[in-house]
């Protein structure tokens, strides 16, 4: 293989990696993977002289630097809010997302109306996450419905959400009983650990 075919195969890789970073829903694993694109692109650009081609990836590369920060301090543009179960708007949010919490969730239709507190997660001020809860006579939150948007899920969202529930609202722990395997995954990600026949986070 010579080096034309070397440099060619590295352009053809670039290009992939970019257009496959719009598939992905995460935000952040977007700007990533288009971030690592548009930088071989840049080096590519480069080594065949095409100056306004890696001009224009230069910029893709500060635009996406600059969102992943701000992404990764999401908690300074994060906001908590408590909303009451009976709103519309939470309603609303449920049925426009419903086949994908039920991937998460199944139950959710049922256990739901367990709860007895609920809670919004927004980021820029719109909703991404909506968990619904019950406390338990030791103080715990049992979590019924622990959602966020595939926008938003790379477990982000919950970093900020936990320490509010256990911090601000007074909780002394968190508790999830029924999980899917995507969903356990999230929980050990998140700081979870497997206590009898529930996940369980403190403090």
């Amino acid at each position: 293989m010579n080096g034309e075919t070397i440099l060619q195969a590295v352009g053809y890789f670039s290009t992939v990696l970019i257009l496959i970073s719009f598939l992905m829903t995460s935000v952040l694993k977007l700007r990533l993977v288009n971030l690592i694109g548009s930088a071989i692109f840049v080096v590519f650009a480069f080594l065949t002289k095409s100056y306004p081609t890696a001009i224009m990836n230069v910029g893709l590369c500060i635009i996406n630097i600059y969102f992943i920060i701000r992404l990764l301090r999401s908690k300074r543009l994060t906001l908590m809010l408590p909303i009451s179960l009976d709103s519309a708007y939470l309603r609303a949010f449920e049925d426009l997302y419903r086949e994908d919490i039920r991937i998460y969730f199944p139950e959710f239709e049922t256990e739901s109306g367990l709860a007895d507190t609920a809670y919004f997660v927004y980021y820029d001020m719109n909703p991404v996450g909506l968990t619904l809860g019950r406390g338990t006579e030791g103080g715990a939150l049992e979590l019924l419905l622990d959602y966020t948007i595939p926008k938003y899920r790379d477990a982000s969202v919950g970093r900020f959400l936990y320490p509010h529930l256990l911090g601000e609202e007074g909780f002394t722990a968190l508790e999830c009983r029924k999980a899917t395997p995507k969903h356990e995954n999230y929980l050990q990600k998140v700081g979870f650990r497997r206590e009898g026949d529930c996940y369980r986070l403190t403090k």
